[in-house]
């Protein structure tokens, strides 16, 4: 008896759309992202799948499009409907003008990280000095500053493996030299070290877990837990650790800075006025919380 296979290859539902590839995408989209968030998204994806720019897709050149560049924009659809992170689909982020790689090893840059590091930049006008970024993640930090603070000297510690391999490549792609540690700093002996940084700057863990059920799922299911939450019990765990291994490593009129947890200005205040640090100033983000503090060691 002679038997017959078929087989049935799906075309891509671009394939099959009567829509550009840009309005195809955003209509895709629409349930989870507003229209302004759902064009911005698009033309990310068009331009890294076709390299179509802003004016290709005026010009209606996302109506012609390579099939194998359907597929893959159907792909990335369904992922974002799954709550994937676009720039963990995409591979990398643009922050602070710069490309980063990001995976699901690191976090990905935000706002309130440039504006630390901004802050950072202002108050920081000398050449020459020496930096470390602990908890480094994708290395925006420590990239950032070596790339803008001149003949700086930057050394970044993480604990994770992947983090910090993520951010060497992050360090190569931007062209800055980095000495990257495998540290954990809750169990670290400050010895060789001590009086060498100009500047220790952290954002380290801290959101607290009873604040997950406020969180989208887009952070929740992908981004490192490692990175982002501590215990309600000792939500200043990291700051504490750090602050107290910043006496020994801080040059005499070094300065430390944080990324902070709203909720806890006052009290991670308190803390370093308690530790005798001076000139201690809680500096709010954008939207007007409490996000970043400023402290200086005079020994």
């Amino acid at each position: 008896m002679l038997s017959i296979i078929c087989i049935f290859v799906m075309e891509p539902k671009l394939t099959n759309s009567m829509l550009s590839a840009d309005k195809y995408i955003r209509e895709s989209i629409s349930g989870i992202f507003s229209p302004r968030e759902a064009s911005q998204v698009s033309m990310m994806i068009l331009e890294k799948i076709c390299g179509l720019s802003r004016l290709d897709i005026l010009m209606g050149r996302d109506s012609d499009i390579k099939e194998e560049h359907k597929s893959m924009i159907d792909a990335i659809i369904e992922r974002l409907i799954n709550n994937e992170p676009l720039q963990y689909i995409l591979g990398d982020t643009m922050f602070m003008d710069m490309n980063f790689n990001v995976n699901c090893n690191v976090l990905i840059p935000r706002p309130e990280t440039a504006e630390l590091i901004g802050l950072i930049i202002s108050e920081n006008k000398k050449s020459d000095v020496s930096i470390l970024d602990i908890g480094t993640g994708s290395g925006c930090i420590a990239i950032s500053l070596a790339r803008n603070i001149p003949d700086s000297h930057v050394t970044a510690f993480d604990i994770s493996e992947g983090a910090i391999e993520t951010a060497s490549l992050n360090a190569k792609l931007n062209n800055v030299n980095i000495d990257f540690r495998k540290t954990d700093i809750l169990h670290f002996s400050p010895s060789g070290y001590v009086d060498y940084f100009d500047i220790i700057v952290s954002n380290p863990p801290y959101i607290t877990k009873s604040e997950m059920k406020g969180m989208e799922n887009n952070v929740l299911d992908f981004e490192p837990h490692l990175a982002l939450f501590v215990s309600d019990e000792d939500p200043l765990v990291f700051y504490y650790e750090i602050a107290r291994h910043s006496l020994a490593m801080l040059k005499s009129g070094g300065r430390l800075y944080f990324e902070i947890n709203c909720r806890f200005g006052k009290s991670t205040a308190d803390m370093l006025e308690g530790m005798g640090y001076s000139e201690i100033s809680v500096i709010k983000d954008m939207q007007g919380r409490d996000r970043m503090i400023s402290a200086t060691l005079v020994k």
